[in-house]
């Protein structure tokens, strides 16, 4: 479903809205549990009746212009083909300035490093909203005080265990138990609302701006707990593609916001009469009976919560190693229908070791509150970055309009970050070691790839002239179709020169195809495939592909037919040039990025099983390249 698209009637606009309100809302729905506690748990600020009006004040106007002005009206602008995302945003913001050669480079690194951060508040989003869910029980019952940690762990280990399942037969349960969460905000803060109404007066700004004013230290280190309550604020931006921008904008508006500001504020109302509840906020607004009840519910939306943050990291590493930023790794398919929904191993189980790791280290919600927010902030600051090229250079708006209005985002964003900062030792260092740990695999995957490229390409022999060479004096030509897969058109593929240095025989018919990926979401077909034909019953074929599409090479190449290139199943052979790397000291990468590199490349799932090709006629030829 892409943003561009209009649902046919009311009732598919009603269930596409619910779809979005379990998916995309998710994260953002169970800040609640532990927002508002860290802002005043934490010692820095008390809980007077001035501080808790100015904090509810600062929650109300961050979720106003950080979601329902920047994300939802801005941003949603912004997609690629329908498509959203950091990469999505990356493909538009590097495409508009693909004059500015530097700036391009500049914009890539950047993209880069915001699309690996986002693996760290991958690691910190589950094990945060799962440990603050569970946490309820000390509430409703203190004696099981010990039980919260293995029971989280256990709901985690769970939850990345049936991931290879899919999620296609329990998600449609998704949206109608979030929908029950949402209804369960409001239901817990409007009694305390209605009780001390005087809490609304929050609503007005100036209560934020005199609680800055007149504590300008303190206010500046609330900051870095008060962006929790915007936390999800990416995957409004990233979920585009699976159910359009209206779904998602009514489901905030209509549901999503208000349930947000009810339960913010009944618990501020409750503050005001009783501070001691600042222990947990959350739990202490419900009446005793329902206390056990409620952290079932809380525990069952931040599963929802991680698991929509879950499938986020696949779809995100499928799209990195379509655009070559990721190497290769085995993807599967858990539904017939929806061919979004995929499975990465590694992934899976590389999340949940760090996800348990932070667990063990920070023990408890809060300390991980510590840890939370710098690769939010990060990635929110980097979006506003990327906004700015896209309107400027994209779309061509005035330089002092896009100047305005990224700029205003861009200092609320960057005020946020510099607050977190201050968490830096006492646990954001965490998300930022896993963020640069992947920047690192990154970097070095792509340049390691740039400079593998112009090592194959120096050495190659241009086909065309080789081919004339070849067919001075022809080889033996035997039946069947030949398919030479090869990393740039018009170079001969190692494969081809072996097979006619040892077989000496050529096919009757040979196609060299060369699969490209593209920096938008999706390449019809209509636009798959572009033929050159060389004379001699050979062919150049070039495959497009989407960052969003499944490279299907035999699929695609039966869009041949008609054209007259017979592609009979059973008589066509797949032939690969299987490169091993060979570091050596030089111009290149530092030593040990070249052995990292050697290694991430010798460690890729097989070319064959990515590009789909049928395993029982594939022919294999090594080669050595030197970086």
């Amino acid at each position: 479903m892409s943003s561009s698209a209009t649902p046919k009637s009311p009732a598919a606009l009603a269930a596409l809205t619910l779809a979005a309100l379990g998916v995309v809302y998710g994260d953002i729905g169970t800040s609640p549990l532990y927002a508002l506690k860290e802002v005043f748990h934490a010692g820095h600020v008390p809980a007077t009746q001035g501080n808790v009006l100015g904090v509810l004040s600062l929650i109300f106007w961050t979720m106003t212009i950080i979601v329902s002005l920047k994300y939802v009206l801005l941003i949603l602008r912004a997609d690629n083909n329908g498509e959203g995302g950091l990469i999505a945003m990356l493909a538009l913001a590097t495409t508009a300035v693909r004059d500015r050669p530097r700036l391009r480079r500049v914009l890539m690194v950047v993209g880069l490093f915001g699309t690996a951060i986002f693996y760290g508040d991958g690691v910190i989003t589950p094990a945060i909203s799962v440990l603050s869910a569970v946490e309820g029980l000390e509430v409703a019952a203190p004696g099981l005080h010990s039980f919260i940690i293995p029971i989280t762990l256990i709901v985690l280990t769970g939850l990345f265990s049936v991931q290879r399942f899919g999620t296609g037969g329990i998600g449609k349960f998704f949206g109608p138990i979030t929908l029950v969460w949402f209804g369960v905000l409001i239901w817990l803060g409007l009694p305390h609302i209605i009780e001390n109404p005087a809490v609304l007066v929050a609503l007005n700004p100036l209560h934020a701006a005199r609680f800055c004013i007149d504590q300008p230290l303190v206010s500046f280190v609330a900051l870095g707990a008060v962006v929790l309550c915007v936390t999800g604020g990416e995957a409004l931006y990233a979920d585009m593609g699976h159910f359009g921008r209206k779904p998602i904008r009514i489901a905030w508006y209509s549901m999503v916001m208000p349930a947000l500001v009810i339960n913010y504020f009944g618990q501020g109302a409750m503050l005001l009469e009783h501070p001691e509840a600042v222990e947990n906020p959350f739990y202490m607004m419900a009446p005793a009976w329902a206390q056990l009840p409620l952290v079932f519910l809380a525990t069952a939306a931040t599963v929802i919560a991680s698991q929509a943050l879950i499938s986020a990291a696949f779809s995100v590493t499928k799209q990195a190693m379509q655009l070559g930023i990721l190497p290769r790794m085995t993807i599967r398919h858990t539904s017939v229908r929806d061919t979004g929904q995929i499975y990465v191993p590694f992934v899976n189980w590389g999340l949940f070791v760090f996800i348990v790791l932070a667990v063990a280290l920070f023990k408890s919600s809060s300390t991980l509150a510590s840890a939370y927010g710098i690769a939010v902030t990060l990635d929110m600051t980097i979006t506003t970055v990327m906004t700015f090229f896209v309107i400027r250079y994209g779309w061509r708006y005035p330089l002092l309009l896009c100047i305005a209005v990224t700029g205003f985002f861009f200092v609320i964003d960057l005020t946020f970050f510099l607050s977190n900062l201050l968490k830096l030792i006492a646990g954001g260092w965490f998300p930022l070691v896993i963020g640069s740990g992947m920047f690192l695999l990154m970097l070095t995957w792509k340049q390691g790839r740039t400079i593998m490229r112009h090592r194959v390409r120096d050495d190659a022999i241009e086909l065309e002239g080789f081919l004339e060479a070849v067919f001075v004096s022809p080889p033996v030509r035997v039946s069947g179709t030949a398919v030479f897969l090869v990393a740039e058109e018009g170079l001969t593929p190692n494969a081809l020169m072996h097979n006619l240095k040892h077989n000496k025989v050529l096919h009757e018919h040979n196609l060299f195809v060369t699969v490209r990926h593209h920096e938008v979401p999706w390449v019809g077909f209509d636009k798959r495939l572009s033929i050159h034909s060389m004379g001699h019953d050979c062919w150049q074929i070039t495959l497009n592909f989407g960052f969003k599409n499944d490279p299907d090479v035999p699929e695609a190449l039966r869009l041949l037919e008609g054209r007259g290139v017979p592609m009979d199943d059973m008589d066509t052979s797949y032939f690969l040039s299987r490169e091993t790397v060979i570091p050596t000291f030089g111009d290149g990468m530092a030593m040990w990025r070249e052995k990292l590199f050697a290694s991430m490349h010798r460690n890729a799932t097989d070319m064959a099983d990515f590009l789909n090709l049928p395993s029982n006629r594939i022919v294999e030829l090594g080669a050595k390249v030197e970086i």
